[in-house]
C-alpha cells in the first residue's frame, strides 16, 4: 500500500533517528548518504527531532585538521525519556527504570509468592512509584512499560493464556494493570522478552535470525526471524520443552517432573538433572554422599559442581542430559537455521562446562555450522528484554522494528 506524504514523512524520520541512535555522532550529510535521502528531508526531520528532545548536536563551527569547518555532530539522547522493565518470575519479580540505550538507572525487586495471593499488580505498581520518585524522574517522562511473564502470553490483547508458576489461566493482565498503571503496558512471554534483549545488547547484536534457549527448571526458547519475533499460531511457538528426543522411553510411561511440563525439560531440565543425580547416588552406598541424599534430593547445581570436581555419577548424569538437549538444539536448529544460537537460564552458571558439549554435538550433526554462545546479559536478560519489547511494540518514534533493517 502506498504512504501518504505524511506517512512517508513518519517513517523518514523513524529511520533517521534509528540512524542517529546506531552510527551518533553523525553528521546530516552522513545521515542523507546512508539512507539515501535528500538533505533538505534529512535537515527537517533533524530539525523536528531536535525541537522534540530525541537528539542534540555538537560541535558548531569546529575546525578540522585539514582547515575549514567541521559538519555539526548529532547524538541520540538517551535520558529523553525513560522506560520501566519487569520480570516476573515463578519466585521473584525484578523491576528496573532503564534509559533509552538500555542502562538501568535503578532497580527493585521482590518474592513473587508474598503478594501472588494478595495483588502482585498492585505491589508491582507501588514498587515502580518507588522508583519513579527516588530517582526524581519527571512523571511525563516514563514513556511506558515492557513485562516479561513465565506463561503462554497473547502480546496484542493482553491475555496470559496460562502460566503454570503462577496459578494464571486466561488472566486478562493488561486490563487488570490499567488499574494500577496510567502508562503504556506491553507484555509477552519471558523467554521471547530475553530474545530481544540479547539481540539489542547481547550476544546477538545485529543478528537478524536468532534462537535463544532458557534452561532452568524449564526449558523455552524465542525465536527471530528475519528480525522478527516469531509467536506462532496461538503466541505458543517457541515450547522447545515439548520436544521429544528418545522415542523409546516415550513408548514407556512418560511422567514430567511437574505437570504439564514436556518431555526434554523433564530430562535435561535443571530438576530432572537434581533428581537423576539424587537417585543414582542412592544406588551407590559409596557415593560420598549416599548419606545425604537418603534425607535430602541434590540440585541441578549440586550435580554441575560435582562434576566440576571430577565426580564420575554427576558427570554421567550431566552427559545424558546435555545429549538430550543438544539433540533439541539440532532439530530446533535445523529447522530455523539461526545465525547463532544463544543459551540463557540458570543454566548459565555452568555455561563454561555446557557450551562445548553441546557444539560439538551440534558440529557433529548440524548441515550448517551455527554458534552457540551465553546469554551476555546474564540475569538482567529477562528486564531489559522487556524494555526491549516495549520499544518493539509501542508505536512511537523509536520503534526499533521500522523497516527492520539496521544500518
Amino acid at each position: 500500500m502506498k504512504r501518504t506524504p505524511r506517512q512517508q514523512r513518519y517513517v523518514n524520520k523513524k529511520r533517521i533517528i534509528q540512524c542517529i541512535r546506531e552510527c551518533s555522532p553523525i553528521s546530516r550529510a552522513e545521515i542523507a548518504g546512508k539512507l539515501q535521502l535528500s538533505k533538505p528531508t534529512v535537515s527537517m526531520a533533524v530539525d523536528e527531532l531536535i525541537q522534540e528532545e530525541w537528539i542534540y548536536e555538537k560541535g558548531i563551527g569546529e575546525s578540522s585538521s585539514q582547515g575549514g569547518r567541521r559538519p555539526i555532530q548529532l547524538f541520540f539522547n538517551e535520558k529523553a525519556a525513560y522506560i520501566i522493565g519487569a520480570d516476573i518470575g515463578g519466585t521473584k519479580v525484578k523491576i528496573v527504570l532503564c534509559d533509552l540505550s538500555g542502562n538501568i538507572l535503578a532497580e527493585i525487586g521482590f518474592l513473587t509468592s508474598t503478594y501472588l495471593q494478595t495483588g502482585l499488580l498492585k505491589q508491582m505498581a507501588h514498587e515502580t512509584e518507588r522508583l519513579i520518585a527516588k530517582n526524581q524522574i519527571v512523571r511525563d517522562r516514563i514513556l511506558g512499560m515492557g513485562v516479561g511473564i513465565p506463561g503462554i502470553t497473547q502480546t496484542a490483547s493482553g491475555l496470559v493464556i496460562e502460566a503454570p508458576s503462577l496459578g494464571w489461566v486466561q488472566y486478562p493482565f493488561i486490563a487488570e494493570a490499567k488499574r494500577f498503571f496510567d502508562f503504556p503496558i506491553h507484555i509477552d512471554n519471558d523467554v521471547n522478552a530475553a530474545a530481544l534483549g540479547e539481540q539489542w545488547l547481547g550476544n546477538a547484536r545485529n543478528k537478524r535470525n536468532v534462537l535463544f534457549i532458557a534452561v532452568g527448571t524449564g526449558i523455552g526458547s524465542g525465536i527471530i526471524l528475519n528480525n522478527q519475533l516469531y509467536r506462532g499460531a496461538s503466541s505458543a511457538a517457541g515450547e522447545i520443552g515439548y520436544m521429544v528426543t528418545d522415542k523409546e522411553d516415550m513408548k514407556r510411561e512418560f511422567k514430567p517432573v511437574f505437570r504439564r511440563y514436556g518431555y526434554l525439560e523433564s530430562v535435561a531440565g535443571g530438576k530432572a538433572i537434581g533428581d537423576h543425580y539424587t537417585e543414582a547416588v542412592r544406588n551407590n552406598p559409596h557415593h560420598s554422599l549416599f548419606g545425604q541424599v537418603q534425607s535430602s534430593q541434590l540440585s541441578g547445581a549440586d550435580a554441575f559442581s560435582s562434576a566440576a570436581k571430577g565426580d564420575a555419577t554427576a558427570i554421567e548424569v550431566i552427559h545424558q542430559a546435555l545429549e538430550h538437549l543438544a539433540c533439541g538444539v539440532v532439530n530446533a536448529a535445523s529447522l530455523l537455521n539461526p545465525e547463532v544460537i544463544i543459551l540463557g537460564g540458570g543454566v548459565l552458571h555452568s555455561a563454561a562446562y555446557i557450551l562445548p558439549r553441546i557444539q560439538e554435538i551440534i558440529d557433529r550433526y548440524l548441515p550448517s555450522s551455527v554458534e552457540i554462545k551465553p546469554a551476555r546479559l546474564g540475569e538482567n536478560a529477562g528486564v531489559l528484554g522487556a524494555v526491549s519489547l516495549f520499544l518493539r511494540e509501542h508505536d512511537s518514534v523509536l520503534n526499533l522494528r521500522d523497516e527492520g533493517d539496521h544500518i
